[in-house]
């Protein structure tokens, strides 16, 4: 990891001493005077300089100082640790020699922030005092103004998330002596206990708009599709596509190229469609060195030797006829259960190429399983409204006849005596459900209208209504619908038209 440091828990320090700066005493001849605040955990130079070298030399009062008691993760504030936010933004152009902005376009710029770690950060502030009337006058001036908190921010970066923050007034310790008050120090300390949430961010991303910063590309002698991958599997790169049609009948194959110069031996990529009596089955054989791919969410490695991040997916698509145009080329997977292929629009991710980036297109994900339930529009027998954790999650906040959830544990169980209050049915009787089935309410009781440990080798898809995303449940469990590892021959590139 590159060295980076932005002084952000330094910032927050010093807006907190700036709150505590400014306020002032009035001694016994009403003379004012302003009460210095420094930061509490001194270094031995600085303590040396203050007292003058010398271990005689008292440290004026009064004064106040700050220091940090505590920096702990707020769990509480933590969210999705992989989001990014993007931001552009375009400047006025600025005329340096005239000083003056012009009525035109500057500089564009595109910020990706990515998503910051949020702590609670706990300070201490001592004041200082040699008697209570000085006591008394400082804490009178701060204490009004916390009820109980006050807003601070740290920089005026616009597009800096994180720039606002509170402090808020936990607790007052009054003195630091006990009764009776012992002689042999003369000051008095009183601490005031404060809590902020802070927020810790990683570095930003800032690139130019519409300006070309870096070219990446691959430079060989033949044309697209012809490259020499030196494999050792023959003189020749064929890429053919057999189509089926019918009941059967093969109808003539047609060549899509050959090309030389491919290692010692024959490699062969070739696209087999094959339709079934119904005309509806399609499958692949795909036998580019038999690579399988994993897929994960939104990306795709290819899987070489049991392992991911081997392959440079620009190798992989630099063999295939056609051009590849980032966004518009596509990735097609091909799953036994399915009649049809997902499509997804694909890009090399900028920062690893071995990650191939997938916008799927929904409209081509398997149709969801109609599951029938006591309550739910039939219109919504296809979807689920929640996935949940029922342990941690009180259906008494969204109870509505048809309300359909999938959930994450068990709830409940056949030798409870009395169950969860908020997983009872009207009748005050007890709701028992396992991990991974699909519960309906009715309006007046609980029911499972997908059980899981029944349907153990079936394939059930249906849609979060909550999120948009499909699910599949299988040997595996539920997972995302096109999620998985797919073997060489399920998946296929299409780079441009």
């Amino acid at each position: 990891m590159q060295h980076f440091y932005d002084g952000q828990v330094k910032r927050y320090i010093t807006q907190v001493i700036r709150l505590m700066s400014n306020f002032s005493w009035a001694n016994s001849a009403g003379v004012t005077k302003q009460i210095p605040v420094m930061y509490g955990d001194m270094t031995r130079q600085v303590a040396s300089i203050i007292k003058e070298n010398s271990e005689n030399k008292l440290i004026s009062v009064p004064r106040m100082s700050v220091y940090i008691t505590g920096l702990d993760i707020d769990r509480n504030r933590t969210s999705d640790s992989s989001f990014v936010s993007k931001v552009n933004i375009r400047e006025r152009a600025f005329d340096v020699d005239g000083n003056e902005y012009l009525n035109m376009e500057g500089k564009n710029y595109t910020v990706e922030r990515l998503m910051p770690t949020p702590y609670q950060m706990t300070l201490n502030v001592d004041i200082w005092t040699s008697n209570t009337d000085q006591k008394l006058q400082i804490l009178e001036q701060i204490l009004m103004l916390f009820n109980p908190s006050l807003e601070i921010q740290t920089t005026d970066n616009y597009i800096d998330w994180t720039s606002l923050s509170v402090v808020n007034l936990d607790r007052v310790e009054f003195s630091n002596r006990t009764i009776p008050v012992v002689t042999e120090s003369e000051i008095d300390v009183a601490t005031l206990n404060f809590s902020t949430p802070i927020w810790i961010s990683p570095p930003a991303k800032v690139k130019r708009l519409g300006i070309i910063t870096n070219i990446i590309t691959n430079i060989f002698n033949e044309d697209t599709g012809t490259i020499d991958l030196d494999l050792g599997l023959g003189n020749d790169f064929t890429f053919q596509e057999n189509t089926t049609i019918g009941d059967g009948d093969e109808a003539p194959t047609v060549d899509k190229g050959v090309f030389p110069n491919v290692g010692d031996g024959e490699l062969n990529i070739e696209t087999t469609r094959e339709i079934d009596s119904n005309g509806t089955r399609i499958t692949w054989s795909n036998t580019y060195q038999d690579y399988g791919i994993y897929v994960l969410n939104n990306a795709a490695q290819i899987v070489k030797d049991n392992a991911t991040g081997k392959v440079n997916w620009r190798s992989i698509i630099s063999a295939y006829p056609g051009t590849y145009i980032a966004g518009v080329s596509q990735i097609r997977l091909q799953s036994q259960e399915a009649s049809s292929s997902v499509i997804g629009y694909i890009t090399i991710d900028s920062q690893d190429e071995t990650i191939l980036n997938i916008n799927w297109d929904t409209d081509t994900l398997p149709s969801n399983t109609v599951i029938e339930g006591p309550a739910r529009n039939a219109n919504s027998w296809t979807t689920i409204d929640y996935i949940i954790d029922p342990l941690r999650w009180n259906p008494q906040e969204r109870l509505a006849p048809g309300l359909r959830l999938l959930m994450l544990d068990n709830i409940g169980a056949n030798i409870n005596t009395d169950g969860a209050d908020g997983w009872k049915n009207l009748d005050n009787s007890d709701f028992v459900a396992d991990e991974n089935d699909i519960v309906e309410w009715d309006g007046s009781r609980w029911h499972i209208v997908f059980d899981a440990s029944e349907n153990e080798n079936e394939i059930i898809y249906t849609s979060n209504l909550n999120t948009g995303i499909q699910y599949k449940w299988g040997a595996a469990g539920w997972a995302k619908s096109y999620e998985g590892e797919y073997s060489g021959g399920t998946w296929m590139l299409y780079l441009d038209n």
